[in-house]
């Protein structure tokens, strides 16, 4: 388990190198005591560890620009891609003109995982209002363009988002935006991915989107209380908060969401916004605790739980059974 006693921890990506496995993720102070202000404080923290159980601390990766920059109020989750040697770190930021309410991605560049620069093009991926919902208050607290989760694929790079669709039922708009480049730096927004059954959420926040056994799996998460109404009069269950996933023959879909499956640990607690890590001992799932057992705020990293897949593609915890709620 990641946890420090000073600092709060959720959102996260991983990056390999050799046995080492490298963990960026958003922090913010304990001291400010209510975890609602931890966004508008968030920075991005940096460990490492060859088990994914025991953690040391590194300097920061990143954190806001200088006041006036496109970033300078927090910055937000991502994803770590290596490239011919170098290393590149995709995130979101936010800015204070703004008042934080709009989302853009960004990216920095390292030669040693240590050290980032922020590149001088920033932001590189910004939202299309012909395709995705814009600043709109009386539909959504924000403008929803964050998580970028980036993958080569195809001789080219596509980048995964948390976005909203510019129409439909408010509490139903919520989509995997979706981009492409050849170079890392310039960026074409595309339709979002299909993911059937559509209009099941407000939002779809931390995609991530892996290959495992052939078939392709892209995991979002979502609270209770951004699940749409169509969802619940669909499923007739009871909104959950956690880790979901959709399931598909090919890298960009359609994906089919899995319904009865909620990815996460059985100790009572309560895991966002996980991922899948994979290791020299298989596939792990990892995810960050929001509630520790008291139902106060937990802010830290589980440790990894080995993934299954069933024959039918259905994914698996401790590679037994199925985590149900």
């Amino acid at each position: 388990m990641l946890r420090c006693d000073d600092r709060w921890i959720w959102d996260f990506w991983m990056a390999r190198r050799g046995a080492e496995h490298h963990v960026f993720y958003l922090q913010a102070p304990r001291s400010l005591s209510d975890p609602d202000r931890r966004h508008r404080n968030a920075t991005i923290g940096h460990a490492v560890s060859t088990n994914l159980r025991d953690w040391t601390v590194l300097p920061d990766a990143l954190g806001p620009g200088p006041a006036g920059a496109w970033d300078d109020d927090a910055t937000w989750t991502g994803s770590v891609l290596e490239r011919d040697g170098h290393w590149w770190l995709f995130y979101t930021g936010i800015s204070t003109v703004e008042d934080g309410l709009v989302q853009r991605v960004g990216v920095a560049q390292s030669d040693d995982l240590i050290t980032w620069t922020k590149h001088p093009g920033n932001p590189i991926i910004e939202l299309d209002p012909a395709r995705y919902e814009a600043l709109d208050l009386n539909a959504w607290p924000d403008q929803a363009w964050r998580d970028p989760w980036v993958v080569p694929l195809n001789g080219g790079f596509h980048a995964l988002l948390t976005a909203r669709a510019a129409t439909g039922e408010y509490d139903a708009r919520g989509v995997v935006a979706h981009a492409r480049s050849t170079d890392l730096v310039t960026w074409a927004v595309d339709d979002p991915v299909t993911i059937t059954p559509s209009g099941q959420f407000g939002q779809l926040e931390v995609p991530q989107l892996i290959e495992l056994d052939g078939r392709w799996y892209l995991l979002f998460c979502s609270s209770d209380a951004t699940h749409s109404r169509a969802w619940a009069k669909r499923t007739g269950d009871t909104p959950r908060t956690g880790t979901f996933y959709a399931v598909a023959d090919s890298p960009l879909g359609p994906f089919a969401l899995v319904d009865e499956m909620l990815l996460g640990p059985r100790d009572g607690s309560t895991c966002y916004a996980g991922r899948i890590v994979i290791t020299d001992d298989g596939p792990m799932f990892m995810a960050w605790r929001l509630l520790a057992p008291d139902g106060s705020f937990a802010g830290e990293l589980i440790d990894p739980i080995p993934v299954g897949i069933t024959p039918d593609g259905a994914l698996t915890l401790d590679g037994k059974e199925r985590s149900r709620v």
